[in-house]
């Protein structure tokens, strides 16, 4: 038994950077995601004004990107181009919102996991310590109270872990939440701008959205 606890002692250990690994990851992916898409939204919002009807009036570097912004901005004029009434160009606007949001979302997830599980894993692996410390004592007859508060001390380190492995995935997920909402807002300008681009007709006119506040 007391091989046994210190093994599950050790597993929530390994668990715990396994997290801490796999939250900095995606970290690291959506931070340089988000950072183009919210640099593009910029710049597009800069170059798409009114008058601009097709791709081709934009900047050729500029929509060579594969950020969400370009791809919102390119496939709205590409299909644009082959709608005539004012309610499909909505419809598409609409439903392409929704794809390009559910991009923004993903992996953020993994965060919110990492953020709820990090605690539970630390305190899992405290607890362990915990019982394989006087598992262990009870086993050699040992009565010395230092010997107990070092087994403790040691068993809290998982605790402390945890709770650091949580802030750290929290603060990245806020962050990001805030990035979201930021190209969201952008999205709905240029989605909106390219929707009347070139002064288009009444019957074309820009699509009336009805997006879904971001979450």
């Amino acid at each position: 038994m007391i091989i046994e606890m210190q093994v599950l002692h050790t597993v929530t250990f390994y668990l715990l950077f396994l997290a801490l690994a796999l939250a900095t990851f995606v970290v690291v992916e959506r931070f340089i995601f988000f950072s183009a898409s919210l640099r593009d939204a910029r710049q597009l919002e800069t170059v798409l004004t009114h008058d601009v009807n097709s791709v081709n009036q934009l900047p050729k570097e500029l929509m060579s990107r594969k950020s969400v912004s370009v791809e919102a901005v390119r496939r709205m004029f590409e299909t644009k181009a082959t709608l005539d009434r004012r309610a499909d160009i909505e419809d598409f606007s609409d439903s392409l919102y929704i794809s390009l949001k559910s991009k923004l979302n993903r992996h953020i997830w993994i965060l919110d996991t990492v953020v709820t599980a990090a605690p539970l894993l630390g305190l899992l692996g405290t607890i362990l310590g915990i019982i394989d410390t006087f598992t262990a004592l009870a086993a050699a007859g040992v009565s010395d109270p230092s010997a107990v508060s070092r087994g403790i001390g040691t068993a809290l380190y998982a605790t402390a872990l945890g709770i650091s492995v949580a802030l750290y995935g929290l603060l990245f997920h806020n962050l990001f939440q805030v990035r979201i909402d930021a190209i969201n807002d952008h999205l709905k300008v240029l989605l909106l701008r390219a929707g009347i681009g070139g002064g288009a007709e009444e019957e074309v006119a820009a699509p009336r959205h009805s997006f879904a506040p971001a979450e």
